[in-house]
């Protein structure tokens, strides 16, 4: 399909700059598939729509600093560096801000030295494969050097860095947050259960496939790019048994989304597993993993809004996409929800 097709004119007062007072302060949309109808709401009314025939789906990665800004050991140049794949042994896969002064062999120093990086490979699009050094735990080292990217859009500094992350968040690694889950207190999450709502965990690595800008003019000829996601034993036959039962599968966020479609687009049920996936949602796509979708308000022409339109046809999301605008919701990171029933 055409780019074009998923653009939309979006006021730029309208894209949230910093999260609410309260997590539960956004407004939440809510769509039904079948009537085509919509109803404005504030987020706490999502429990006027849990019953215990629902089973939420949450995405528990943890944000890293994974932002480093050093210099070139050779020339001092700066360079800026997001890291987006943990290669194992081959290192890490980053997004190089002046990708271009970065070649094979390439020392980078961070701080005070206790961080350096090697090139190791140069890939497309500003990508490369980096060795990092230094001593003690990795993760230890990024903290106390590395800075939570936030995406571009959002101009002001966040002076709460844990309101970039979810309240479930667990396993570190993402070079961006699963922003539907930002919503969700520890409160609302027991008042679903209290409803006999269960709540599953699973794991995708946010990286590049769910931010990367989509510059091809056809849809057909954007390259989605691997992320790793995890799937727990016990979570997947719990799945398996409540898909079994007529229970209705909602995921919290694209990427828990993604991760569900993704099991179900290589094993006729949930497995345990860790694996990659390059899954690209866009209309015609046949969902197979979940019945309802809690998602925020999406870039034009981005893969998410793709994947809106794929659940509930692409001139159904401009049309709900006009009426969020109108009725001024919040859009993107820090923005406002839309539960899809």
């Amino acid at each position: 399909m055409e780019l074009s097709l998923f653009d939309f004119d979006l006021p730029e007062h309208l894209i949230a700059q910093h999260p609410p007072e309260k997590r539960q302060d956004s407004r939440l949309l809510i769509y039904d598939r079948k009537t085509k109808t919509m109803v404005d709401g504030m987020f706490p009314d999502l429990l006027n729509y849990v019953t215990n025939n629902d089973v939420f789906i949450r995405n528990n990665t943890k944000v890293i600093p994974a932002r480093l800004y050093g210099t070139k050991v050779e020339t001092s140049a700066h360079v800026e560096l997001i890291l987006l794949d943990d290669l194992g042994a081959q290192g890490y896969r980053c997004l190089v801000g002046n990708a271009k002064v970065v070649k094979v062999g390439t020392r980078i120093r961070f701080g005070d030295g206790r961080l350096a990086a090697t090139c190791l490979a140069v890939e497309e699009e500003g990508l490369r494969c980096f060795q990092f050094h230094y001593q003690g735990v990795f993760l230890e080292v990024l903290e106390s050097l590395g800075e939570i990217p936030l995406p571009p859009y959002i101009k002001e500094k966040l002076s709460d860095p844990s309101r970039y992350q979810t309240v479930y968040a667990k396993i570190p690694g993402s070079a961006a947050a699963p922003t539907a889950g930002f919503h969700f207190t520890e409160a609302m999450f027991n008042a679903m259960k209290a409803k006999g709502a269960s709540i599953e965990e699973i794991t995708l690595q946010i990286g590049l496939g769910t931010f990367k800008p989509v510059k091809a003019t056809n849809t057909n000829d954007h390259l989605m790019h691997y992320e790793r996601f995890w799937i727990a034993e016990d979570v997947a036959e719990r799945l398996n048994h409540a898909k079994a039962s007529g229970k209705r599968l909602i995921a919290i966020g694209t990427t828990s989304c993604r991760t569900l479609e993704a099991s179900l687009s290589r094993h006729p049920s949930f497995v345990g597993e860790s694996a990659d996936t390059n899954l690209f949602i866009t209309p015609g796509y046949t969902f197979k993993a979940i019945d309802a979708l809690l998602t925020n308000f999406h870039l034009p022409k981005s893969t998410l809004v793709m994947l809106v339109a794929a659940l509930i046809g692409r001139e159904e999301t401009l049309r709900v996409y006009r009426h969020a605008i109108d009725h001024q919701y919040r859009f993107f990171s820090f923005g406002d929800a839309m539960l899809i029933l």
